[in-house]
């Protein structure tokens, strides 16, 4: 054994020549070896002087005398070693091996316990003087070998296939840490062995070459069992397994360099295994139909593939050419082309597949001259591993088979059609182009698609080249580039060209110019034939007979009223040839037209400049089915008065999406008048006299008995007229929006402060009140009422003014008191409603003292009252803190519709909002030197409000009819809402398959066979036995739920009616019959509209029965109820009367002495009449039940005689 020693010194030179001192390297120590193991230690110098060949003298130094030198070998001095040693290093046990000039090994081969100890490695000095060292030492360890390989030496016999196990036992008692390796060989007679597989001492697992594919497949295992076990399984044995079996352990030790060492190594006993190959022998024979073709027809090879048991066998395929591969395919029949033909099988002209298990196919669509050769295929048996992967076992392939391929001929007819000979401009226009052959296409087309115009002008529309590139003509590029020209190969022979947004332009003879090519021997494409046909085709321009014609029903229209205006257009054009219509307009006085609405072509509206006045009060529409524009104005005034006008244009879209305009036309005028109304206003002129006390109010009412329009506003003048003057003075006017001006009369007596006007909710009455009347108040009132209308140009104008009677007024001198009224009240209403609390003034002071009004409550549980709202003296309304607490500010509104009365309303009340409410009212009088002060106070009863949520009314329809339905059909489920608590209810419905649970009893009468239930007393079930299975639900919101797994897609949802749903199943199936329900929930909005559900409530169940199409004469009757009633129950009665009046007849005909009971041991005759149930439908079919009977006996569900005629024939017999 040579190696290199594997660390050298830096400084380390072949010829010895360095400028160091000389350096003398051993193996480092201590290194621990086993008895009879051949070490080697190695040893090297540098920096030395001199030769380059140096000479090693090795020496132990043994545990025994650690002193003494015991020389073992040199390489000058063969007398150099010790009597010990001499025998061993003439024999060649121990030897020096001269790796190079400076770098040595000592070899012992058989090594001994008495070997341990201290070595020295010694270079004699070649040095002019001593400078370095010359000696370097390491220490030796022998330890015993305990390594064991231990097997049981025996002879297995196996067949191909089958599996091998075998175990071995690897074990070592060293003490030193160190680590097995262990590794299965095959030996057959004098060869070399073989490695099987290994497990490293890294526990790395390998095998060699010929084991390594099966290996890694998992057909060859090695498992460690135990501490000491190694088994090795081979699972699918060969021939070539054949041969002895056995183990092979080596034990490592890490050498301080780090390097690992094998100490020792240990062979186990052999088996002898001998494998029986088995008989797989099969064989190939390729066929085809013809070996003489012609180019374009189809090939067909097929490889017929003969042998035992090939279905459960693994065989691979491959095609091939001239001995060139076509294709491989695996026993996954996945067909994987070489390139030169990948190309042809994804044109669909070549395929490679699997037939059957015998048969694998070559398949060329299309034959060219160059496919003329020889074609073959080649079997390879393939063996399936566990892990799922293949192995190559025998190949085979038949004789070749040679075909001729022969050119062509070819003979083409060609066909030109269109959709319509004569179009519209702007339609479009579809020409086809068929080709017809003899036989199969030989090749490939190209087509020419060329226009001959009106001056017989010829021009290349477009074309497609045998390749199946399109290409337009050069007059028609930018149209196809816009998708105006298209041109499409439908199907192999049939080509299309559609010309889209046709113009007049494109009139004229279109022809279809056909060129077939085959491929020639060289590779080139040549012509076989020409054709071409061609068709007319015409079309009509779009502006041939447009016209536009203005109408209107009302030339004269009143203010405020609407009047419409009609454009005509005609022809009546497609939605896709659009036509703008504009509106002008020519007001009154003035002499020229301008634009006011414009429905542009794309259906918008634009407006023109000087129509701002029009737009708020003007629709423009256009009708679907027709391109007339009608334009229609509300309240009506003078500036719509004028001519009108409408113009009409007439577009075409080009093919880049450009615009041009064909034709524009005017329609006649027409002249729209607009008038003032007719003023009816009336005012009262009825006298009045009024006398009253100091201080307080002087109340003037100007009424207006009848208006003109309900929109008209009123300006009133209050005039007062004193005996001393000779006309009335001016106190207040009121202008039509509502703007005071205080009249001279007013100024100079100082009663600006003093005035107070009302306009009531009516509308026509006035009130003018003076407050706190003083003696030279006293006079003559009267209103002058002016009427005002709004234009509907939102101007506004004096339609009529009118003077009302007269009011004579005397003002005397005061006394009262303040007194509320104590009504108590109880109000119970439901959320989302409004409470109204009233608060009466029945008496007070002075009619010119001020009122405060203020609103509390008690709340539940709540002793103390809380402020809800105030109405101060000026009249101003203000919260209280209850008011911010419950959120009221926006539910409360304050009205009095009368002096006195005082209103507070809650709107949209919630159940919080209950509780004890009250008011309280403080009156304010004016002191004599202007200050006010509080002259009293009440409080009026109280009015218990409960706000209480609607009860609940939901109620289901549960009388529903059963049904039976024949299968494919349809069956209906109505979920009929019979009443509701709320009109603002909303429901939310779901529909539920009834199914009786295994080992349950039915809760309602079924369609499917079984029993009843049992009469009332039995006990009542544990649970529910039915199982609900959705099929739909509908939530309030109005989203649907999932559809149940057996009925999706079959399921149609209607809402009839507000209060009726219906979801329809269609094709019904055996499997739909069963019971059904609907459940409905009643969902309402909260005051704060949160929805929350009241109730809710369910159907009673639906049968349903669904026939199966092979009908019975069972089913046939069961489905019929005249059938049914004529079979099953009509028989009953007339049987009934017979026995009774047999019966009867035998009873009278005794002797009365035998009518007592067992009287001279004669038993009497007593009979059980049968007691007959039916339904009218077959439900729940006809039945005969005894007395004593509790379990009914369907006729219909279980098909067979009842009973009770079985009864019935033996009493008949008597």
């Amino acid at each position: 054994m040579s190696c290199l020693p594997p660390h050298l010194p830096a400084n380390y030179s072949r010829k010895g020549v360095v400028s160091a001192q000389r350096q003398v390297a051993v193996q480092e120590g201590p290194l621990y070896r086993t008895e009879g193991s051949h070490i080697t230690i190695w040893c090297n110098v540098s920096g030395y002087q001199g030769p380059s060949e140096q000479n090693f003298q090795w020496s132990i130094y043994l545990p025994s005398a650690p002193e003494r030198e015991v020389q073992i070998v040199s390489t000058m001095d063969s007398s150099f070693p010790y009597a010990i040693y001499t025998q061993r290093v003439r024999s060649g046990k121990i030897y020096v091996e001269r790796v190079q000039g400076n770098s040595a090994l000592l070899h012992i081969t058989d090594l001994q316990a008495r070997d341990a100890g201290e070595y020295e490695c010694h270079t004699p000095n070649t040095d002019e003087r001593y400078f370095g060292s010359y000696s370097a030492k390491m220490n030796l360890m022998v330890i015993p070998d305990s390594l064991q390989s231990t097997a049981v030496r025996h002879t297995l016999h196996r067949v191909e296939q089958d599996p091998l196990e075998l175990t071995c036992e690897v074990a070592t008692e060293t003490l030193q840490h160190s680590h097995l390796s262990v590794a299965w060989l095959r030996q057959r007679g004098g060869e070399k062995p073989v490695e099987v597989i290994a497990l490293s001492r890294d526990f790395v697992l390998q095998s060699s070459s010929d084991y390594a594919q099966r290996q890694s497949l998992g057909e060859v295992r090695l498992d460690k069992l135990g501490s000491s076990t190694f088994r090795l399984t081979v699972f699918h044995l060969q021939p070539s397994d054949q041969g002895e079996f056995y183990c092979e352990g080596t034990e490592w030790i890490q050498d301080p360099d780090g390097s690992w060492y094998p100490m020792t190594r240990k062979r186990s006993e052999g088996t002898v295994v001998n494998v029986q190959p088995t008989d797989k022998e099969f064989t190939v024979r390729l066929e085809t139909d013809k070996r003489l073709y012609t180019v374009g027809e189809p090939a067909e090879f097929r490889c017929i593939l003969e042998g035992q048991n090939t279905p459960d066998r693994y065989f691979a395929v491959s095609w091939a050419f001239n001995s060139s591969l076509i294709a491989s395919m695996g026993p996954n029949a996945v067909p994987v082309l070489n390139s030169e033909f990948t190309h042809r099988e994804a044109r669909g002209q070549l395929k490679v597949a699997k037939e059957s298990d015998n048969v694998f196919v070559l398949k060329i669509y299309h034959l060219r001259q160059e496919d003329s050769g020889k074609y073959n295929c080649r079997v390879t048996e393939r063996e399936k591993t566990v892990t799922g992967e293949f192995i190559d076992k025998e190949s085979k392939r038949p004789k070749n088979i040679p075909i001729i391929v022969l050119p062509i001929k070819s003979s083409i007819s060609v066909e030109v059609a269109s959709n319509a000979s004569v179009v519209l401009e702007g339609e479009n226009l579809h020409l086809s182009c068929s080709i017809r052959t003899a036989g199969r296409p030989l090749g490939r087309f190209s087509v020419i698609w060329q226009l001959v115009d009106r001056q017989n002008r010829r021009s290349n529309i477009m074309w497609l080249d045998r390749d199946g590139t399109v290409q337009p003509g050069t007059s028609y590029w930018e149209r196809s580039s816009f998708g105006g020209v298209q041109m499409e190969q439908v199907q192999p022979n049939s080509f299309s060209l559609g010309i889209f947004n046709s113009r007049r332009e494109d009139e004229g003879q279109y022809e279809c110019h056909v060129t077939e090519w085959v491929r020639a021997v060289d590779g080139e494409w040549q012509v076989v034939g020409e054709r071409r046909a061609s068709t007319l085709v015409s079309i009509t321009a779009l502006e041939t007979g447009f016209a536009v014609t203005a109408i209107s029903r009302t030339p004269g229209v009143t203010y405020s009223d609407s009047f419409d205006l009609q454009c005509i257009i005609k022809p009546h054009y497609p939605a896709r040839v659009p036509v703008s219509v504009t509106w002008r307009f020519q007001p009154v006085g003035t002499a020229e037209f301008h634009d006011l609405v414009t429905f542009t072509r794309d259906g918008g509206v634009q407006w023109g400049d000087r129509s701002s006045s029009f737009r708020t009060r003007t629709a423009i529409e256009k009708a679907e089915s027709s391109n007339n524009v009608r334009l229609s104005i509300s309240r009506a005034s003078d500036t719509e008065a004028g001519k009108y006008q409408c113009v009409a244009e007439l577009w075409r879209r080009n093919y880049d999406n450009s615009w041009t305009r064909l034709a524009e036309r005017t329609s006649n005028l027409l002249e729209i008048r607009v008038l003032q109304p007719v003023t009816k206003l009336q005012v009262s002129k009825s006298k009045r006299t009024l006398t009253l006390v100091e201080n307080r109010p002087i109340q003037l009412n100007c009424s207006v008995k009848s208006q003109t329009s309900q929109n008209s506003h009123f300006a009133v003048l209050w005039y007062v007229h004193k005996p001393s003057d000779a006309d009335g003075k001016l106190i207040l006017k009121t202008t039509h929006n509502s703007a005071f001006e205080y009249g001279t009369y007013a100024e100079e007596e100082g009663l600006r402060a003093r005035l107070q006007f009302e306009r009531h909710v009516s509308g026509g009455l006035f009130s003018l009140t003076v407050q706190r009347a003083e003696v030279s108040d006293s006079g003559s009132y009267y209103c002058h009422v002016e009427e005002w209308l709004l234009s509907p140009n939102y101007a506004w104008y004096k339609l009529a003014e009118e003077v009302s009677g007269r009011t004579e007024v005397t003002v005397k001198q005061p006394d009262s008191r303040l007194k509320l009224s104590q009504a108590q009240g109880n109000l119970s209403v439901l959320e989302t409603r409004q409470v109204q609390l009233e608060c009466v003034v029945l008496n007070r002071t002075s009619a010119a003292s001020q009122l405060l009004v203020e609103w509390f409550v008690w709340k539940p549980n709540h002793p103390e009252r809380e402020t809800l709202a105030r109405l101060s003296r000026d009249a101003t309304f203000h919260y209280g803190e209850q008011a911010a607490k419950n959120n009221l500010k926006g539910r409360l509104h304050l009205e009095s519709p009368s002096p006195g009365v005082y209103r507070l309303f809650i709107q949209n009340v919630a159940v919080q909002d209950s509780g004890t409410y009250s008011c309280r009212v403080e009156e304010w009088l004016p002191s004599p030197g202007g200050t006010w002060y509080r002259r009293a106070e009440d409080t009026a009863g109280q009015t218990a409000v409960q706000v209480m949520r609607p009860d609940a009314a939901l109620q289901v329809d549960t009388v529903v009819p059963n049904a039976t339905v024949s299968e494919k059909a349809a069956f209906q489920l109505d979920c009929s809402i019979v009443s509701r608590s709320s009109q603002d209810s909303r429901f939310a419905v779901a529909w539920y398959s009834l199914r009786t649970k295994a080992g349950g009893k039915r809760g309602s009468p079924g369609l499917e066979d079984g029993e009843e239930e049992g009469e009332e007393g039995e006990e009542e079930e544990e649970e529910d036995p039915t199982e609900r299975t959705a099929l739909l639900s509908v939530g309030p919101d109005a989203v649907f739920g999932p559809e149940g797994s057996p009925w999706e897609g079959r399921l149609r949802f209607q809402r009839l009616s507000p209060l009726l749903y219906r979801l329809t199943v269609l094709q019904a199936s055996p499997r739909d019959t069963g019971n059904y329900s609907c459940r409905v929930e009643e969902w309402l909005p909260s005051p704060q509209k949160e929805w929350y559900r009241l109730t809710e409530e369910e159907s009673a169940p639906i049968g349903i029965r669904v026939l199966d199409t092979s009908s019975t004469l069972q089913s046939i009757i069961c489905s019929n109820d005249a059938l049914f009633y004529f079979v099953f129950f009509y028989p009953f009665p007339i049987f009934g009367i017979l026995i009774i009046t047999i019966l009867l007849v035998r009873f009278k005909s005794r002797n009365s002495s035998k009518n007592s009971d067992g009287k001279n041991g004669v038993p009497l005759l007593w009979i059980k009449e049968p007691h007959l149930n039916y339904s009218p439908t077959c439900l729940e079919p006809p039945v005969l039940k005894s007395a004593r009977e509790d379990d009914v006996h369907s006729l219909c569900l279980k098909g067979r005689m009842p009973e009770g005629w079985l009864e019935l024939g033996r009493i008949m017999k008597i």
